[in-house]
């Protein structure tokens, strides 16, 4: 959902290039595949969990309404539908 500052496509575009350009670098990805990935985009802070509820509480309890971008580590999409 966009907020206020940002339209989807912008908190897509900035998360994307953010965990290029310093999170992948910094973690571990094949310990972390499957594990969610909350990026503020504001920031570059986030949070890791392979439970995907406990990094969502914590992303929200951490960062609060700032824009966030989420993806599961490893794969195209954080869920698939169908």
């Amino acid at each position: 959902m966009p907020t206020a500052n940002y339209s989807e496509s912008e908190i897509i575009q900035r998360g994307k290039r953010l965990y290029e350009q310093t999170i992948r670098v910094a973690i571990d990805e094949e310990q972390s595949k499957g594990k969610l990935l909350v990026i503020n985009i504001e920031t570059g802070e986030y949070e890791m969990d392979a439970d995907d509820v406990v990094a969502a509480k914590r992303s929200k309890a951490r960062f609060g309404e700032a824009a966030l971008f989420t993806m599961k580590i490893g794969y195209p999409s954080a869920y698939r539908l169908g």
